[in-house]
């Protein structure tokens, strides 16, 4: 779909022999990982070559990417085991993993920690297609018989980061994993996801001491099925950035309506754009003026970013604007929330070479690289100004911290709006 298959010759050579390289250095540092086979809480082996400055943890595990599509199609499935590939080839070029940063060994998730968040009804359904050669949730979610493992293991892996980083043997993580999981609510599989990977480490930071959880979901699609999920629970700041043009781009949800119920208003903050083609200048007023406000106010004890890089620059089905600054003057913009105690989860995003810069720019600024500065004065489209206008009047009446943002919001809105008359 974006093009990136007509240059399988490059995937298969270069990309290849990075990841082979990839292979070989894991190898070399197994004995260099977090030990979270005990029933004690995390802790570095004895015989750990790691210095402590090493404070970016990866969670990776080749065998996520025999997850795929079975049946054969004239494009390929945008959501395809390149996608990691691509990740960690780019990682491993620039030194960043393994060198930089320490990899966790991976580990299954059990059955009783999937179904803290899902129904056991749903987790089953999962299980069932390890024993069938190609099914399909949705016309666009598929699984494979080895598709109930890759799930497992991404949610693990996010689980184990999580514990990870709060218990303080590592500052933050990357989870490079797939499938995706912010489309998976408690009882369904959709939008390529199967089972909420940021949930399960929601769960697992909350059981590592975690008192409230900020997510911020900057996916170019809306998070369904983790909105769902902590709908009504004042434990968790679930914020989501994405398209949605009146609830006509997928998967509908998200309109700056929805606050959350039951109690839990106000813990749901939907920033919907109005059209396609947002870039940086939007993302990062937004979150000067909607999200670092009210993620201060909540104060978290831990971040999650469910890292879509759909909404880059290239992607073919996000069409947005957001370059790989982008993507990290965000993450920097993030990472003084919570002490810094902050993992990085891969959702979505289909364009290979926007991906994989994006990421690799997000795991530079987790280890502590310089970002670009933003300008002083970031102007937004009349659109996005406009979007946040009405987040804001929605969101004031739950955060006091915004008030002031939506008075000067209001009064940049008169002049932007006297100025094109």
């Amino acid at each position: 779909l974006c093009g990136e298959h007509r240059n399988s010759k490059i995937i298969a050579t270069k990309m290849q022999r990075k990841y082979e390289v990839l292979r070989e250095r894991l190898e070399e540092n197994k004995n260099a990982v977090v030990n979270l086979s005990s029933p004690t809480p995390p802790i570095l082996e004895e015989s750990c070559t790691l210095s402590l400055h090493k404070r970016t943890a990866i969670g990776f595990d080749e065998r996520m990417m025999l997850h795929s599509e079975i049946k054969m199609k004239s494009h390929p499935h945008p959501e395809r085991p390149d996608r990691l590939r691509a990740i960690v080839a780019s990682l491993t070029a620039t030194g960043l993993f393994p060198g930089k940063c320490f990899p966790i060994p991976a580990r299954e998730a059990t059955c009783e920690e999937l179904a803290m968040i899902h129904t056991l009804e749903h987790v089953n359904a999962v299980e069932l297609t390890s024993r069938k050669c190609s099914s399909y949730f949705t016309p666009d979610t598929y699984a494979n018989r080895h598709s109930a493992l890759a799930a497992r293991l991404a949610a693990g892996i996010c689980a184990d980061l999580a514990t990870t980083i709060m218990t303080g043997q590592a500052q933050n993580g990357f989870a490079l994993v797939r499938p995706p999981g912010h489309h998976a609510g408690v009882r369904d599989s959709m939008g390529f996801c199967l089972h909420n990977n940021a949930a399960i480490a929601v769960s697992a930071a909350r059981a590592a001491g975690a008192k409230k959880v900020l997510i911020v979901d900057w996916d170019v699609h809306h998070g369904n099925g983790t909105q769902e999920i902590f709908d009504s629970d004042k434990s968790v700041l679930y914020i989501s950035l994405h398209r949605h043009e009146g609830g006509r781009f997928y998967p509908g949800s998200g309109a700056a309506s929805e606050v959350g119920s039951s109690g839990g208003e106000g813990y749901s903050v939907n920033i919907p754009w109005k059209r396609g083609g947002v870039g940086d200048n939007d993302y990062n007023f937004a979150f000067q003026h909607a999200v670092l406000p009210i993620a201060n106010q909540f104060a978290p004890d831990f971040t999650i970013i469910s890292a879509g890089f759909d909404a880059a620059k290239g992607d073919p089905l996000g069409c947005c604007e957001v370059t790989p600054v982008g993507f990290a003057n965000m993450t920097q913009m993030l990472i003084g929330l919570s002490k810094g105690k902050m993992l990085v989860i891969l959702e979505g995003g289909y364009n290979l070479q926007s991906i994989s810069s994006s990421a690799t720019a997000v795991v530079k600024v987790l280890l502590g690289d310089d970002t670009e500065p933003l300008p002083q004065d970031i102007q937004p489209s009349k659109s996005g100004l406009k979007t946040l206008l009405e987040v804001l009047e929605i969101q004031s009446k739950y955060w006091s911290h915004v008030k002031e943002h939506n008075l000067k919001l209001h009064l940049q809105w008169q002049a932007l709006y006297a100025k094109k008359k």
